[in-house]
């Protein structure tokens, strides 16, 4: 019997009303663009601006409780941050700080006959949550490698670790508690209304298509005071898998819608 996909609660914050149709409530789907995403940004309301902060951060979904859940169950995430910085000041109350996290990615450039019809293959998550200062060393330092490993699998263990104790002092982990989330995945060719598409001067006229738009991993570079002799196999092999599934995916969403079917009620 296949596994249930666990969806966040629809609420008046996350429910997603343009293009719903995008819309994407499955704790799978956001997570994997949430860990897929080298900067998230962290959003939160300050008591002396009257406009809300918006800092770029590294974070990663993951569970001190159960390491070994995956990105389908309920997790939490980890942001890092300094130690005396604003954000986490103001994480030090009971009931945790209200934070929105979001990430995106753009994976094709939609060209279309007009101007109008003009977009992105993408993808986009937007969390909310509360986000606490993690006091447990023990769940610090869990954090500290899940998040080490986010820019580059197994670094953690391959760089001089752990951390000093004054290294531990100076960093500070946040933990947001998630309430709910939404995303919206745009994927496939471009779209264009019906007057300019039974107009073939309009169609002679205007190619259209899709570019695809992914990152790449470049050759990794030694620095001057590098003397290891040779660069880590999993940074080689990471990098070439990397490499390959961000643009097989952005080619394949160049062509071919990669949506879910909706169940009848998302409808």
């Amino acid at each position: 019997m296949p596994r249930q996909d666990l969806e966040y609660p629809k609420e008046t914050h996350n429910t997603v009303k343009r293009y719903n149709h995008l819309a994407e409530y499955s704790l799978r789907t956001i997570h994997s663009i949430i860990n897929s995403t080298p900067l998230l940004h962290v959003s939160f309301n300050t008591p002396n601006s009257p406009y809300p902060a918006t800092i770029p951060m590294i974070g990663q979904m993951g569970s001190f409780d159960r390491p070994s859940a995956d990105l389908g169950d309920v997790l939490d995430l980890y942001i890092h941050g300094y130690i005396s910085a604003r954000l986490t000041n103001l994480t030090r109350t009971a009931e945790g700080l209200p934070v929105t996290v979001s990430a995106s990615t753009v994976d094709g450039l939609l060209l279309s006959l007009t101007p109008f019809s003009h977009g992105y293959n993408f993808r986009s998550a937007v969390l909310f949550g509360h986000a606490a200062v993690v006091t447990d060393p023990a769940e610090k330092l869990y954090a500290m490698e899940l998040i080490t490993n986010k820019v580059v699998p197994n670094r953690w263990n391959e760089s001089r670790s752990p951390p000093t104790a004054g290294e531990m002092a100076a960093t500070a982990v946040m933990r947001v508690k998630i309430d709910t989330g939404s995303a919206k995945v745009r994927t496939g060719p471009p779209s264009d209304d019906k007057g300019d598409m039974e107009s073939e001067e309009v169609r002679e006229k205007v190619w259209v298509g899709t570019v695809p738009v992914y990152t790449v991993v470049g050759e990794p570079k030694v620095a001057e005071y590098n003397l290891a002799k040779e660069v880590p196999k999993t940074l080689v092999e990471w990098r070439k898998e990397a490499n390959q599934d961000a643009k097989g995916y952005a080619e394949l969403a160049a062509v071919k819608s990669l949506a879910p079917k909706k169940k009848k009620e998302d409808e």
